[in-house]
C-alpha cells in the first residue's frame, strides 16, 4: 500500500576461472554493487518537476521503492554445477513475501533470475514463485518412484508442492534427477491443492512432460527472454505416470488417508 518493495538478497554465480580471477577483488565489487543498488532505487524514487506535476493533475502519487529488509545482501559464489559459460553470470534475487498472518505459516518467495551472456550482451530472466511450508506434515500424502542414473529412487510427498529436476546452483528442486541435459533443471512441479486434497502437475521444461503417455501443457509463458508461470495446470490421478522429455518416467500413487 505505502511502497514498492524490491528483492534485497542478490547471489552472482560466476564462472570458475572469472572467480579465480575477480577473487581479491570481491569485497570491493560486493561494496560497489550494494552502491549501485542504493543509486538505482534513488534515482527510481527521484521524480521530475513534469512527473510531479503530471502526478498532481492524475490524482495520484508514484510509490517510493525500497528495500525488503532496509539493506542489501550481495554474495558473489563460484558456479558448483558447471552451468555458466566462460564470461557469463547469473543473478539470483529473492524476496520473501508473507502468505498468513500468523507467525510461522506458509510463505512465498519469488525468485527472478537472470543469466547475463558474456559478450553476447544478451539476457534471459525467469521468474518463479515457490511456496515454502512453514510447518511440516508427518502424514505421507503422495508416493514416487524412478529409475535414473543413480538408481532407484523413492520419494514420499509430505507438502504441497514438489518441484522436481536435474536442479544446480539457482535451481533448488526437491526431487533431483540425475539425467541427460534433456530433463531440465527444473523441469516439472507437482502442487497439491490443500482444501480439496488434488494433485496437479506443473510442466516448466524445455522438452515437455508427459501424464500417462500424453503430453500436458506448457505451465510459462516466454516473451522477450522473460520465463513466467502462466497458472496452466493439469490434474493429476490418483495413480499415474509421469515423463520428463520421455527420459525419466516416475510412478505417482496418491497414499490413501
Amino acid at each position: 500500500m505505502y511502497s514498492v518493495v524490491a528483492p534485497s538478497r542478490y547471489v552472482i554465480y560466476l564462472h570458475p576461472s572469472e572467480y579465480a580471477r575477480l577473487e581479491g577483488i570481491l569485497p570491493l565489487l560486493r561494496e560497489q554493487t550494494v552502491r549501485g543498488l542504493a543509486d538505482a532505487v534513488d534515482k527510481l524514487n527521484r521524480r521530475s518537476k513534469v512527473q510531479r506535476y503530471a502526478e498532481q493533475l492524475l490524482g495520484r502519487t508514484s510509490l517510493p521503492v525500497e528495500s525488503a529488509t532496509g539493506d542489501w545482501q550481495v554474495e558473489f559464489l563460484e558456479d558448483p554445477d558447471g552451468d555458466i559459460a566462460e564470461g557469463a553470470f547469473v543473478i539470483d534475487s529473492e524476496l520473501r513475501a508473507p502468505q498468513g498472518p500468523e507467525l510461522g505459516a506458509d510463505g512465498r518467495t519469488r525468485r527472478i533470475t537472470t543469466v547475463h551472456f558474456g559478450q553476447t550482451g544478451h539476457v534471459t530472466t525467469r521468474q518463479r514463485t515457490v511456496t515454502r511450508e512453514g510447518t511440516s506434515n508427518t502424514r505421507v500424502l503422495a508416493r514416487m518412484t524412478h529409475d535414473d542414473d543413480a538408481g532407484h529412487h523413492v520419494f514420499e510427498i509430505v507438502k504441497d508442492s514438489v518441484t522436481i529436476g536435474r536442479g544446480g546452483s539457482s535451481y533448488p528442486v526437491d526431487v533431483k534427477i540425475a539425467s541427460s541435459a534433456d530433463v531440465s533443471r527444473e523441469h516439472a512441479r507437482i502442487r497439491r491443492d490443500a482444501a480439496t486434497g488434488r494433485f496437479f502437475l506443473i510442466d516448466l521444461s524445455s522438452l515437455g512432460t508427459t501424464l500417462n503417455g500424453r503430453h500436458v501443457p506448457r505451465g510459462y509463458d516466454d516473451a522477450d527472454g522473460t520465463k513466467r508461470e502462466n497458472g496452466v495446470e493439469t490434474p493429476l490421478p490418483d495413480r499415474a505416470r509421469i515423463g520428463l522429455a520421455e527420459t525419466v518416467y516416475l510412478e505417482f500413487d496418491v497414499v490413501p488417508e
